[in-house]
């Protein structure tokens, strides 16, 4: 199926009138909370500001959360009027420890939905049960292909003919999630890694506020380690979008 066929409206139960106090109750009191979690740039941070400033997504950023200072992603959050806060994981002894300070720190915002935005860390097993079906990462590469690091110099050393970005729940095996959604994009003939990383970008500021879209929609959810669209599995590539 095509993304743009799962984004089509549904038919709606008719409704008697509101007065416009509320409708615009009504409107903020469905917004659903985002904490997204950072440690860069934040360029796929400000493309989920602008989706959920324009309504695409029915929601609002609650909290943008780094573990480095100079991540410039907080000055995005700052101009944005969102609460920004740095939890430095150099001042914990240990992954859990870190884990354990984020996740209390993230819990007071009660979100329905943490997005990972470039953040650079591995996440504990724990972490990531507490949020499982409400935690959501963006990798550069056709997942299962090329986990980790250095995505676009393995596509280029392996020969293959395209590489790309997948949206997917976030599980306790390593980039290892159900996929919500995944664009690709060529490999010309000469290209650097580079090069892909610029396209892959494009894509990524495109399908991750459609997926979160789609999340927050309750269209697509988590159950039983599946991701499912309108209580139908996906297939193991999710949506494609090209």
């Amino acid at each position: 199926m095509e993304l743009q066929q799962a984004m089509e409206p549904q038919p709606t139960m008719e409704r008697q009138p509101m007065s416009e106090i509320d409708v615009a109750s009504s409107k903020k009191t469905l917004k659903a909370k985002i904490v997204v979690l950072i440690s860069g740039s934040g360029s796929n941070l400000q493309a989920v500001i602008d989706a959920c400033n324009n309504g695409f997504i029915n929601a609002n950023i609650v909290a943008v959360i780094s573990n480095r200072a100079d991540a410039y992603g907080l000055n995005r959050a700052r101009q944005a009027d969102i609460e920004n806060i740095c939890i430095d994981h150099t001042a914990f002894s240990s992954r859990e420890s870190f884990d354990q300070k984020l996740l209390s720190v993230i819990d007071t915002f009660e979100p329905d939905l943490v997005i990972l935005a470039g953040f650079m860390r591995i996440l504990s097993s724990e972490f990531v049960h507490h949020y499982q079906g409400r935690l959501l990462n963006i990798h550069p590469s056709l997942l299962p292909k090329y986990p980790g690091l250095n995505t676009h110099q393995r596509a280029i050393d392996a020969g293959d003919k395209e590489a790309g970005v997948t949206v997917h729940f976030v599980t306790a095996e390593l980039d290892g999630g159900p996929t919500v959604v995944q664009a690709s994009v060529p490999i010309h003939p000469h290209d650097t890694a580079s090069d892909i990383a610029g396209r892959v970008l494009t894509k990524e500021h495109t399908i991750y506020p459609q997926a979160i879209a789609l999340i927050i929609d309750k269209r697509v959810s988590l159950t039983n380690e599946k991701a499912m669209f309108d209580n139908e599995e996906l297939p193991v590539d999710g949506y494609s979008q090209n």
